[in-house]
């Protein structure tokens, strides 16, 4: 799994969200999709890592602007501690 961050410029509130998330999801499979306008950010947890200039481009269609992208291997922490 990979989680993919992205800060955006923009986003005033829920409504932004909600445009945000469907660009994502539209643009690639995810297995989550969160955003945050307080925040400024954005949280995509794939199984495939995305190709990042496909996912700004879906993004900054809509009106707002994606400023910085990184992704990181993911693990679900789990219920049970070792």
């Amino acid at each position: 799994m990979i989680k993919t961050t992205l800060t955006i410029d923009g986003m005033m509130c829920s409504m932004c969200e909600a445009h945000v998330n469907d660009a994502v999801r539209d643009a690639m499979q995810v297995k989550s999709v969160k955003s945050s306008h307080k925040k400024g950010t954005t949280e995509i947890i794939s199984e495939q890592a995305p190709n990042l200039q496909t996912v700004k481009d879906a993004i900054e269609k809509t009106g707002y602007r994606v400023l910085d992208m990184k992704s990181e291997p993911y693990e679900k922490k789990g219920l049970f501690h070792r």
